[in-house]
């Protein structure tokens, strides 16, 4: 019922281009998965780590160039009780022709060319309750927003508001093998017209290279322990970015400038830059690396670096993916590795074998340094 009210809203905001179309009929799209993902500490207390079923649900509704799309999910967590139930995750109407794209609604933005690193994709946060070890696309936290893309064949402009921000989710109760500890958190921006995101992407598609720029007046979407509470404060993000192929490589790279970006020291500006290198070697092979600097303008640690590594092979008529992909921690020397073997029984079936490894003496890896695991994922699409 709470998805049909949602749907049913959505479809309000675009009632006159909905009624330019009566002539067409309308159409239903109906698709979605089930999914089971169990987790197993391999360190003492061999204690679960993980354990949730799900039944996804994607429908899209169109008439015309008008329609809406709404996905959720009906989720059975064994470990963490308070994430059973019902999800809504997406929830947004559209109107989409050659040139135009309007959504408004629930949805999730992405910017930039990087790979699970954010520097200029930093207007959807991140769901942290299972830390990292999640689908990176899950770990995404849509929001409400108003998104108006005009495209050309050369170019592109994208401009997006979100009224009501949302933020990281930080697992605190202890109950939860990836808690951090309860934390000292200050309150979030209140709901007012003032406290809204706006920003835009401008994006380039000439012979032999793609290239954005991009501006974002936001939050820090992570809280900030300033004075020893977790606190948010507005900052301004200038971004670029550029993608390169060349033969079997693409060279992709990424700049941002966190304008009046608050520390746990003060307010200061800092230089987000990443540079990161794709080989699609031939017979099903693709390797990547990147590394992302940040550099803080004031403080005593001005300096940090996350590098990421990823190797991935398919076998046996591409219905065997196997795949290695690691966060770095450069600046502290902690590091979390995803092996992963995935095998597709049919179109519909996957099955999935994996061991997370946390290796940490100190850095953001150290509070999972005994969280290595190993994991089993079904997944049925339909």
């Amino acid at each position: 019922m709470k998805t049909l009210t949602v749907l049913a809203l959505l479809w309000c905001l675009f009632p006159r281009l909905a009624a330019a179309q009566d002539e067409d009929s309308l159409r239903v799209n109906v698709k979605g998965f089930v999914d089971t993902y169990h987790a197993l500490r391999t360190e003492q207390p061999n204690d679960w780590m993980s354990s949730r079923t799900r039944v996804r649900g994607e429908i899209t509704l169109q008439k015309g160039n008008a329609g809406a799309y709404v996905s959720a999910n009906l989720i059975h967590n064994a470990i963490l009780k308070d994430r059973s139930g019902f999800q809504l995750r997406e929830a947004y109407a559209y109107y989409s022709d050659s040139h135009w794209d309007v959504r408004a609604g629930r949805q999730i933005i992405t910017w930039g060319v990087a790979d699970a690193l954010r520097l200029t994709d930093i207007i959807s946060p991140m769901d942290y309750t299972e830390f990292l070890a999640q689908d990176y696309d899950d770990i995404r936290i849509p929001v409400g927003a108003l998104r108006l893309r005009y495209s050309r064949e050369k170019w592109c402009f994208e401009a997006v508001a979100v009224p009501v921000s949302s933020f990281f989710e930080l697992p605190t109760d202890n109950e939860n093998p990836w808690s951090v500890g309860p934390l000292p958190m200050g309150a979030e921006p209140s709901h007012k017209l003032c406290n809204m995101e706006y920003g835009g992407r401008l994006s380039f598609f000439l012979s032999g290279v793609d290239f954005s720029l991009s501006a974002l007046h936001t939050w820090n979407k992570m809280p900030v322990f300033y004075q020893g509470v977790g606190t948010y404060r507005r900052m301004t993000m200038l971004g670029a970015d550029v993608s390169i192929p060349v033969g079997q490589f693409v060279v992709r790279s990424e700049v941002a400038e966190y304008l009046d970006e608050l520390q746990t020291t003060g307010r200061a500006a800092s230089t987000n830059a990443l540079l990161g290198l794709d080989w699609y070697a031939g017979n099903d092979w693709s390797l990547s690396a990147q590394y992302a600097h940040k550099y803080i303008a004031s403080g005593e640690h001005r300096n940090s670096g996350l590098a990421t590594f990823r190797i991935s092979k398919e076998l046996l008529h591409n219905t065997l993916a196997l795949q290695s992909f690691a966060y770095v921690d450069v600046t502290n020397g902690g590091v979390y590795n995803r092996l992963s073997a995935d095998y597709a029984l049919n179109d519909q079936l996957h099955a999935t074998v994996g061991y997370d490894l946390f290796h940490a003496d100190r850095g953001s890896f150290a509070v999972y340094d005994n969280n290595s695991e190993v994991f089993v994922k079904l997944k049925y699409s339909f």
